[in-house]
């Protein structure tokens, strides 16, 4: 254990249950949703008072602060943190992917088992296996900052031409959807239609149909571009499953 210079306690290592609730609020940042209680507990499905019993622990072990609307941010530890269990979580999706063949939509929940317990050994020969990789299989990037902002799939005008940049939500019933409707991250098409309740995307590989809300989750890169917005509503729920990355 280290004393920090302002007197509060940082673990060495953080706990299997704290890399879960870091890894959820990088998410949170990440999608543009405020880091607050209430959408940690919407996002891992948890109750109120075991949300707010945990960001007590996460602020005694100097891996969060609050502020002064109550939200909360990441110290620099905590950011550090967060930082490396995303990416060894998209790194671990990415090597069971290219190298042993599981499908893209499977490999979300094995990665969730597999992430907390590899050691850096075997992170530097997974980065090695993989190649130049940048993404994960759902196309979020492996390094921080080099993430694409896009736009949502369901904002794009009828008519322009769209590249699938990514997948928001990576609960496994979504990406089953997705793989089923034809999308995949690289995908270049026209958005052929745009209704109430669907959204349909023209490609060389054929129509792609999937409904209003789960075009909420797809970003993309459009042109024309739409007017920018976070990529996620803050109450947006379309899954029984955790929100994903």
């Amino acid at each position: 254990m280290v004393t920090s210079s302002i007197g509060r306690v940082t673990q060495e290592h953080a706990t299997v249950a704290e890399e879960e609730y870091l890894q959820s609020m990088f998410w949170l940042e990440e999608a543009g949703l405020p880091i607050t209680g209430a959408n940690i507990a919407r996002a891992m499905r948890l109750s109120a008072p075991t949300v707010h019993e945990m960001i007590g622990r996460l602020e005694q072990d100097g891996y969060v602060d609050r502020r002064a609307d109550k939200s909360l941010a990441f110290t620099s530890d905590g950011r550090e943190r967060a930082q490396a269990i995303v990416r060894r979580h998209r790194l671990i999706e990415r090597f069971l992917t290219d190298v042993l063949g599981v499908p893209w939509d499977e490999v979300h929940e094995e990665a969730e088992r597999l992430e907390h317990a590899m050691s850096p050994v075997l992170e530097e020969r997974m980065l090695a296996a993989i190649g130049d990789a940048k993404t994960c299989p759902h196309g979020h990037p492996l390094v921080e900052g080099a993430r694409e902002q896009g736009a949502l799939l369901a904002d794009v005008e009828q008519g322009a031409s769209v590249h699938v940049l990514r997948f928001e939500n990576e609960a496994e019933e979504l990406l089953h959807y997705l793989k089923q409707a034809g999308l995949r991250p690289g995908l270049d098409g026209t958005l052929a239609a745009s209704g109430e309740n669907e959204v349909v995307v023209s490609s060389d590989d054929g129509r792609h149909v999937v409904s209003r809300s789960v075009a909420e989750t797809v970003s993309v890169r459009a042109e024309p571009a739409p007017p920018p917005r976070p990529p996620l509503p803050d109450q947006l729920e379309f899954s029984s499953d955790r929100y994903g990355r």
